[in-house]
């Protein structure tokens, strides 16, 4: 187990092997892919990411990630601090290795020679886990600027209609 800061390259074969737990903080600033989708880029993620073999000896990792984020509520346009929460099972493979005999429930993920990017995959996951419209509960949102405007009134309601002609022309035998 090991607990403090969590090492941006790894070899995950190795840490399987001796069954490792890293776990620790990281700067959520230091994920820019991330950021570019936040107001704000204070606060921290919490990763925890455990490096085991499992089933015929194949590599896993079990990552749990947790973070809050500030994002723009979609609703009222106000800030909104939304807890992130990721948890993923990835099964390590070597590139361009048969997938078909992984156990279910596992993403495949797979790995060369080189080490494994960690902080790739945390910001990949975390990306990932984002809300696609973002907004606070219907309860706690403040109602947009402009929604307590009034409706238009009868007069600037009705309008003539475009397709008003096709009607006479429809009534008229001649055409």
């Amino acid at each position: 187990m090991s607990n403090g800061p969590i090492p941006p390259h790894v070899d995950p074969r190795k840490l399987a092997d001796r069954g490792v737990t890293l776990e620790g903080e990281m700067p959520l600033a230091s994920f820019e892919r991330l950021c570019d989708s936040l107001e704000d880029n204070s606060g921290k993620v919490r990763a925890k990411l455990v490096f085991e073999r499992g089933e015929r000896r194949a590599v896993s990792i079990h990552s749990e990630l947790e973070v809050e984020v500030k994002m723009v509520c979609q609703r009222c346009l106000e800030l909104v601090a939304l807890p992130i929460r990721s948890e993923c099972h990835y099964a390590v493979v070597k590139e361009g290795a048969d997938t078909q005999s992984l156990p279910k429930g596992y993403d495949v993920l797979e790995v060369g020679e080189d080490p494994l990017d960690l902080m790739t995959l945390v910001e990949d996951e975390l990306l990932l886990a984002l809300p696609i419209v973002p907004a606070h509960d219907p309860e706690d949102c403040q109602q947009p600027a402009g929604a307590n405007e009034p409706e238009p009134s009868q007069d600037e309601v009705s309008r003539s209609n475009p397709f008003s002609v096709l009607a006479q022309l429809k009534r008229d035998p001649n055409v």
